[in-house]
């Protein structure tokens, strides 16, 4: 018998791994190329478990195998009142689904980063049953009158933990599943009529508490921007995202990572708020932007003369680092904990969120700079206390590994007005004579006081004859 060890390949022909190793012969691949699914990587998992993991309810086969979480029987009552929704035709439409389903298992189940799951027995009827959960659910969250004597919206605690666990990402279905459902089912032979709500206006309704705008016109062009999103963890992480970079349809053409994001450098960390604001930079809030939408507008001659900014209407003499406003509550760890964990999974090139989150956390070190961004209103946060904040931005960046950075531009610009001594000085100006125009006028008193007094002085010892 020939062990792997003592085979000798004659040199005509070249020799099989397994006299080399005896290791299988095919492996496949550690995920699939449709993986969209995604186990969070341990290294993040680590850092706060219960960010990660559902605590009312599963949704999918990654957290079917917990009793506490299945909640079959509300799932079961779901099924039952949608059935009584559909029509004999529609009826007939969700027994072809279910075909659909069965025909499609492997494209299901290779979205996930287990696909063997796929293989279970029972893998058909769960994700029938979950999608149809959803589906029934979406719909009274569309209908409040649907909505009385249904805890799942009566009780708040019940209503916050199910939209909180359904946009976690390893509590996912894919959308086309659920897309699917909608459009054999409900839409049936009226999907093609202009007046149909598209089940991506049915997920933009019932997560509507995530997005930093809650006017009908943004939700009706972020509707039209969206041309498909792979799940609902997804679908958060697009309303994120910057305007241009949503125009450019972002799920539906790949962007190109070198047209936005410049390579990470030591040099251009970011100073903190309290530092920035030392040197000149004022923060200022932005309403009816994305999240990301982060700009520094100053005026490149007039910007010089900071001191200036505190007179009404004179914004151009000010350095400006304009912020969308976030919201900071109980569930915003675990929103920014599992978009990040999304992009270091499937858009490791495209780490916009995580950029995002480095910037925030760039800013924020101490109380300080907490009581900074809260008085200028750039966040609004129902945390215990300043610290607490500072100490929950802080973590969310650990163990993060990005190669690239969105607000490059932007940082570099920041560093070079920080280091310039002249803005220090102007900074100085502002922040001890310049910070309001009561102070700023007593001081323009306190200057024409000292300049008169200069003059009378020299009048009296007969340097200065003015000539009347």
């Amino acid at each position: 018998m020939t062990s792997a060890t003592s085979y000798t390949p004659s040199p005509e022909n070249k020799p099989q791994i397994q006299h080399i190793i005896n290791i299988p012969e095919q492996m496949e691949p550690e995920v699939h190329d449709q993986c969209c699914i995604y186990k969070v990587p341990h290294h993040l998992l680590k850092l706060n478990v219960e960010a990660y993991t559902p605590q009312f309810i599963s949704i999918g086969p990654l957290h079917s195998d917990k009793p506490e979480l299945k909640q079959e029987k509300q799932k079961q009552r779901y099924f039952h009142a949608f059935w009584k929704r559909l029509s004999h035709k529609q009826g007939l439409a969700l027994s072809q689904y279910k075909a659909f389903l069965e025909e499609n298992i492997e494209k299901i189940g290779n979205c996930y980063s287990k696909p063997e799951l796929h293989k279970e027995e029972k893998f058909v009827d769960l994700i029938l049953l979950d999608s149809v959960f959803i589906m029934e659910l979406f719909l009274r969250k569309a209908n409040k009158s649907e909505q009385k004597n249904d805890h799942m919206f009566t009780t708040s605690w019940v209503c916050k933990l199910a939209q909180r666990d359904l946009l976690l990402l390893e509590n996912q279905i894919p959308m086309f599943v659920l897309e699917e459902l909608h459009t054999r089912v409900i839409l049936g032979d009226n999907g093609t009529k202009e007046n149909s709500v598209k089940f991506v206006e049915l997920a933009f309704n019932y997560f509507e508490d995530y997005y930093f705008s809650h006017k009908p016109s943004f939700e009706v062009e972020m509707i039209k921007k969206c041309k498909s999103c792979k799940h609902f963890t997804d679908l958060i992480r697009y309303t994120f995202l910057p305007t241009k970079i949503q125009v450019e349809g972002v799920n539906n053409v790949s962007v190109n990572p070198s047209q936005h994001f410049t390579p990470c450098q030591v040099e251009c960390v970011l100073r903190t708020a309290t530092k920035l604001n030392e040197a000149g930079v004022s923060f200022e809030k932005v309403q009816g932007r994305s999240y990301l939408d982060i700009k520094f507008e100053k005026t490149p001659i007039l910007s010089w003369f900071l001191c200036f900014g505190c007179l009404p209407f004179s914004k151009w003499f000010k350095a400006r680092l304009q912020i969308p406003h976030l919201k900071v509550d109980q569930v915003t760890e675990c929103v920014l904990r599992n978009l990040i964990a999304l992009e270091q999974c499937h858009y490791s090139d495209q780490p916009f969120i995580c950029n995002y989150v480095t910037l925030i956390d760039s800013l924020i070190h101490t109380q300080e700079d907490v009581e900074l961004l809260v008085d200028t209103e750039i966040i609004d946060h129902e945390l215990g206390s300043h610290t607490e904040l500072a100490t929950m931005i802080n973590g969310l960046c650990k163990h993060v590994l990005v190669t690239s950075n969105y607000y490059g531009k932007t940082t570099k610009e920041l560093n070079e007005h920080y280091n310039c001594c002249w803005k220090h000085y102007m900074g100085m100006l502002i922040s001890v004579y310049f910070r309001d125009p009561w102070r700023f006028s007593s001081t323009i008193v306190g200057i024409a006081v000292f300049l008169f007094a200069v003059v009378n002085f020299l009048r009296i010892i007969g340097v200065f004859r003015p000539n009347y």
